[in-house]
């Protein structure tokens, strides 16, 4: 039925919606580089790698108003999340974790590339993929078995598995919570020395 869809797909949804805006921290860092705004920085009497952990605070809070955004629609459409305010949290903090090591990435690339454009035409080479080989839409069950085996070892799989479990009242697998954090652990200890090395130079 219409609303079980919408039981879900909403958790799913605002996984998806989440890691997408991810890309804007490496639109505007570029942007910024671009413009000469770190050169003005270096004169500061500052902690270097400050402005770039700004920058990813900065963006948890556009996060967290675009969670906001997406369950407050899905409250409009029907949804009903059984786990509560507690679960709803619990999710939308651990969708957040996540992002936060994928921003890590779009840091890379905003130094990589030359114009903003160019880090959003390399975003959508990423985040389609990963967010479309999963089950963010459809049960796995449906899909191929060799699709099935792809989408069983994506992280966005997981992360919509547990986000679903918490948001209605439900233990979520803890083999899905550790693969999640596991994930979000690599990408940031692989990501993140390699974005501070690069901005540094880049100063």
């Amino acid at each position: 039925s219409p609303r079980e869809y919408i039981q879900f797909l909403l958790p799913g949804i605002l996984v998806q919606a989440i890691l997408f805006i991810t890309v804007y921290t490496g639109v505007g860092l570029n942007t910024d580089l671009t413009k000469g705004l770190y050169d003005r920085f270096r004169s500061l009497p500052i902690w270097q790698p400050a402005p770039v952990f700004g920058a990813l605070l900065g963006d948890v809070i556009r996060y967290g108003i675009a969670a906001l955004v997406v369950i407050g629609l899905g409250l409009i459409l029907g949804f009903r999340p059984q786990g509560g305010l507690p679960g709803v949290l619990a999710a939308v903090a651990l969708v957040l974790v996540f992002a936060f090591s994928v921003s890590w990435i779009w840091i890379i690339v905003s130094m990589l590339v030359k114009t903003p454009e160019s880090v959003m035409t390399m975003s959508f080479i990423f985040l389609f993929p990963l967010t479309m080989v999963s089950n963010i839409f459809v049960d796995p069950a449906t899909m191929p078995g060799w699709l099935q085996t792809a989408v069983s070892y994506n992280p966005v799989t997981h992360l919509a598995n547990v986000s679903r479990s918490l948001m209605h009242g439900q233990a979520p697998s803890t083999q899905s919570l550790l693969w999640v954090l596991l994930a979000s652990a690599i990408i940031t200890a692989v990501f993140a020395p390699i974005a501070l090395r690069m901005y540094r130079k880049e100063r």
